[in-house]
């Protein structure tokens, strides 16, 4: 098991290196120019353009060749330092970062961790129910096909505009300030829901899907039948066959984790949510080198220790894996 882990970290660091080697690519190919953008506000004449183009360029540190700007990427990265934003000169990306990633956190975590338990539930639920299987199953397909963006702006548009009943934009009421009290708090849920729910609400279906399924396969193989034949009850069937059928499902997170966090990128842009998706706009939209790095860096971390997490939990929840590791 120990070898199977380490050959497991090795392929996650080298996955690491060539995912942010393209993640500082990307943003140094995109037309434009970061501190063309950034003189501009100022509008300046055309000696103190020149001057402050000067500082800005050896600042950001981009008045040296490509490869020496990637090199002192690399240094700078293993030192705790992601640059300075342009957007937001001149404050540190970590400091942008530590601002918005813990609402993007509080956004992800219970809508991925919810959506999946509540789907695969409901899903094995429905395998089983002739009567719920014939109204979920379509619904089902329609709630996993339907995207992130625009669910979040059918949800703003009915209850944020139409009912008027929750708000569609921030994190909070914009006429408080953060503090620990019931009514912040409550303005930070009503500002969360529906973001949440335009997350909630496609994951669920999709998991519902494939556990149902996984339910319906699972019941016709040898084992279940030869269960039903010596008289097993019903409900331990169901529940080898819930076993079993949750592997893929394991597996499935893993793979779906990239798209998850793609659509609540886009959930935040709609709701103006100021997590890491609605940093990353303000980095693209201003051409900002640095904050887009510093975004897609928490969010390679975030996806690869979330799939790291997500192989030690399919080796503990699947016996057969373990037995393989050890040559038995």
């Amino acid at each position: 098991m120990r070898r199977y882990f380490s050959r497991k970290l090795i392929l996650y660091i080298l996955t690491f290196f060539v995912a942010v080697s393209i993640d500082w690519m990307i943003p140094r190919f995109m037309p434009g120019n970061p501190v063309q953008t950034l003189i501009g506000r100022a509008m300046l004449n055309a000696e103190a353009t020149e001057l402050m183009r000067g500082y800005y360029m050896e600042s950001f540190g981009l008045d040296v060749p490509l490869w020496q700007q990637y090199i002192n990427f690399w240094i700078a990265l293993f030192q705790g330092d992601l640059g300075i934003s342009v957007f937001l000169f001149p404050m540190p990306v970590k400091d942008a970062l530590k601002d918005a990633v813990p609402y993007s956190l509080f956004l992800l975590i219970p809508a991925i961790l919810l959506s999946w338990f509540a789907g695969n539930w409901f899903g094995a639920y429905a395998a089983r129910n002739k009567h719920l299987d014939n109204t979920a199953l379509p619904i089902g397909y329609l709630l996993t096909a339907t995207p992130y963006m625009w669910l979040g702006l059918l949800l703003a548009w009915t209850f944020g505009i139409v009912f008027d009943i929750l708000p569609i934009s921030g994190a909070y009421s914009f006429q408080m300030r953060p503090h620990l009290s019931l009514i912040f708090v409550g303005s930070l849920f009503k500002h969360w829901l529906l973001p949440f729910l335009s997350l909630f609400i496609v994951m669920f279906g999709g998991w519902a899907i494939g556990m149902r399924n996984m339910i319906i396969y699972e019941l016709e193989t040898d084992y279940a039948h030869y269960l039903e034949s010596l008289g097993a009850p019903q409900s331990l069937i169901r529940k080898y066959a819930f076993r079993n059928g949750i592997l893929p499902q394991i597996t499935g997170l893993a793979l779906a984790l990239g798209v998850i966090v793609a659509g609540a990128l886009a959930t935040e842009i709609v709701f103006s949510y100021p997590g890491l998706g609605y940093l990353l706009l303000q980095g693209l939209q201003n051409q900002d080198y640095f904050l887009m790095q510093g975004a897609f860096l928490f969010i390679i971390v975030g996806v690869l220790l979330a799939n790291f997490i997500i192989d030690i939990a399919y080796v503990i929840v699947d016996p057969r894996t373990r037995k393989g590791m050890t040559g038995e």
